[in-house]
């Protein structure tokens, strides 16, 4: 039986710590705040605005909550994350997407200072997670499967992983956090020739396949610590990951579970990256 690698047991270690974080800065005068950015009434955005904003609340961080109508133009919301830009005591913005189509993605989150992208969305954030620097923040999801692995205490030095997807949202950064990490990461893809066959002799995997059970029992070797990223909802109306757990779970060492898995973390993270933004601002 594979260990679980609950995210709730990460998110409850991360929130302590974030809380002394944050009471450290309001001792200090500073208090960490994030904005979120909204355009429309998508539900699902909703949603998530509402969990940030209580995860946020739980740990210290207050929230500004700019909201746009779908018809909004695009002047509009530059405007908007201008103001955010040009706000000291706004530490970190939340930018929901995806916009509606009348957007252009590209102008619109490079728009968002780095310093500020604590979601790990604009071109400069993404160089600085490509060169291994501090200049913006990582994408969420892959930073809350590296934590998850920091928890549980997986040594990733000198291991062989693999990252099944490649999105600039998830699979390439993943990759290269796994790398600054010292593990030798390989990529897989939909043009990737007999896929299986890769991951088995991978000692972690990470799947970000964006298909719900996809990935099953032919894909997993014994010994190997999975990290599911897939979010999906079968014909029945069931929340489930990429992987085929009930094939996988007899097989691995460790997987995260769908749900409370890495959902879980990602907002404890996005809250990290905030408190980080706060502190680089007092260092300043």
């Amino acid at each position: 039986m594979a260990k679980i690698l609950s995210g709730k047991e990460v998110v409850a270690a991360l929130n302590e710590q974030l809380s002394k974080r944050a009471q450290a800065l309001e001792e200090k005068g500073v208090a960490p705040c994030l904005a979120m950015v909204r355009v429309g009434e998508r539900q699902d955005d909703i949603a998530y605005e509402r969990g940030a904003t209580n995860r946020c609340k739980r740990i210290g961080i207050s929230t500004k909550n700019f909201i746009l109508p779908e018809s909004a133009t695009q002047e509009e919301l530059i405007k908007v994350i201008e103001e955010v830009n040009n706000d000291p005591s706004i530490h970190g913005c939340l930018l929901f997407r995806p916009l509606p189509e009348h957007f252009d993605d590209e102008v619109v989150r490079n728009a968002l200072l780095p310093a500020k992208d604590v979601d790990g969305i604009t071109n400069g954030s993404l160089a600085g997670v490509f060169a291994g620097t501090d200049q913006g923040y990582p994408p969420c999801t892959p930073a809350a499967c590296m934590e998850i692995l920091e928890h549980f205490g997986i040594d990733l030095n000198g291991k062989k992983a693999t990252v099944i997807g490649r999105s600039l949202v998830v699979g390439r950064p993943a990759a290269l956090m796994l790398t600054s990490r010292n593990a030798t990461a390989t990529v897989c893809h939909t043009r990737t020739v007999d896929m299986p066959s890769v991951t088995r002799e991978a000692e972690v995997v990470i799947v970000a396949a964006g298909r719900a059970n996809l990935i099953g029992k032919e894909y997993f070797s014994p010994g190997q610590v999975v990290i599911d990223v897939g979010i999906n909802f079968t014909e029945e109306g069931t929340l489930c990951g990429d992987v085929n757990f009930a094939e996988a779970e007899p097989i691995v060492a460790a997987i995260s579970p769908v749900p409370g898995g890495v959902g879980t973390v990602t907002t404890s993270v996005l809250a990290k990256h905030v408190i980080e933004a706060a502190e680089k601002t007092l260092a300043k």
